[in-house]
């Protein structure tokens, strides 16, 4: 290929290194202060054991076609089953990623004539999906009700005759910080609409069981809850829990569950074992509450910055270079922590987004909090 040919490519590259705002690919090391490996269940040894015990049995590890050809193996099921009844979901759906499963639920269930209100932060997975969909949307203001009231009030005024949709995260994945679901619930009744919950950050670590914030939502016909695997969970892929009505129409409908080879079995088996491993150890999150809530205060105290009250913690930088060389400066004391530059977080917003796991232990969030006051008032803006 002609040099030419790229010169569109590299120089976007180059406008991006310019901004700070070039990606590249890092190696783990130090310790773990980004990953959302919450409860360290995936290098568990007793995930590790289960997912042995599914190859003897002979689960395979791929699926070999999508789930309505010959991939719909029995451990599909099985984990969906099982799921409905620990989320209290009247379906689950199985998908590889919690990417695919917004993507195929935007997508697919809102109609044309529908209206998306959608929280202004939520995944980038949801806007793929909206973009792709049919039904109107809008932004709204971040964990603002009368913003999603006022939204859906306007399009009515002006003639919307669909169904409101309204789009959320449980806990957000950049600020920690918790959506008023009980109002948004309330707020979706009342105009006739459908609640999308996306628990990717709070299932396994928060609500009974790690059941998530929406556990007493679930049963209701109209709210869809979105339960990630590759976080808290420690495996991979997502379960979409719905009315067995929308779930039937996913299968029918959703060209990204449609078309796609279904999800590997021997992570449908490791999923089964990690949701039964909630319930058997409770007293990992247990741990888990207490080292974040440690995180939060050690964070106000070395940084004079308040927490979120979660086990993400952001540090806000603002300008783009500076998050970047504090962050590699982290990482060369043995702190993995990376910097979140727009447009993953709104401009003028670049942060370090610390994740608090189980796989650090409180000297250590101490002498990293103690480090990184040091680094931060080294790196001027």
């Amino acid at each position: 290929m002609k040099a030419q040919e790229l010169a569109r490519y590299e120089n976007t590259l180059a406008g991006l290194e310019r901004k700070g705002r070039r990606r590249v690919l890092i190696e783990r090391a130090g310790a773990d202060f980004s990953s959302n490996d919450y409860l360290a269940l995936a290098g568990s040894a007793r995930l590790s054991a289960a997912i042995t015990s599914a190859l003897q049995r002979g689960v395979p590890a791929g699926a070999g076609g999508s789930r309505l050809l010959r991939g719909n193996h029995p451990e599909h099921e099985a984990l969906e089953a099982e799921a409905a009844v620990f989320f209290g979901a009247e379906r689950v759906l199985y998908f590889g990623s919690g990417y695919a499963a917004n993507t195929a639920l935007f997508s697919t269930l809102p109609q044309r004539g529908d209206l998306i209100v959608y929280d202004a932060l939520v995944h980038a997975s949801a806007h793929e999906g909206i973009q792709a969909g049919k039904a109107q949307a809008v932004a709204a203001v971040h964990n603002d009700v009368e913003s999603f009231a006022l939204a859906i009030e306007q399009w009515r005024a002006e003639g919307g005759t669909g169904h409101p949709w309204i789009a959320v995260e449980s806990l957000y994945s950049m600020d920690g910080d918790r959506a008023p679901l009980a109002d948004l619930a309330a707020l979706a009744e009342k105009y006739g609409g459908f609640l999308v919950i996306d628990e990717a950050h709070a299932t396994g670590v928060f609500g009974a069981d790690g059941r998530g914030f929406a556990a007493d939502l679930e049963k209701r016909g109209n709210i869809i809850v979105l339960h990630t695997c590759g976080k808290a969970l420690g495996v991979s892929g997502a379960l979409l829990g719905a009315s067995a009505v929308l779930c039937d129409y996913l299968v029918n409908r959703a060209r990204g569950f449609i078309y796609s080879t279904a999800p590997s079995p021997l992570m449908a088996a490791a999923v089964r074992e990690a949701l039964r491993m909630l319930v058997d150890e409770p007293q990992r999150r247990a741990n888990f509450d207490a080292l974040y809530g440690f995180a939060n205060a050690e964070l106000l105290s070395k940084l004079g910055v308040a927490g979120s009250g979660s086990q993400i913690l952001p540090v806000l930088i603002g300008d783009n270079g500076r998050a970047v060389r504090i962050a590699e400066r982290m990482r060369a004391e043995g702190f993995d922590i990376r910097a979140i530059r727009p447009p993953t977080v709104p401009e003028g917003t670049a942060r370090l987004r610390i994740a608090i796991t189980l796989n650090v232990d409180g000297a250590t969030i101490t002498r990293m909090f103690t480090r990184l006051a040091n680094i931060m008032a080294e790196e001027k803006p």
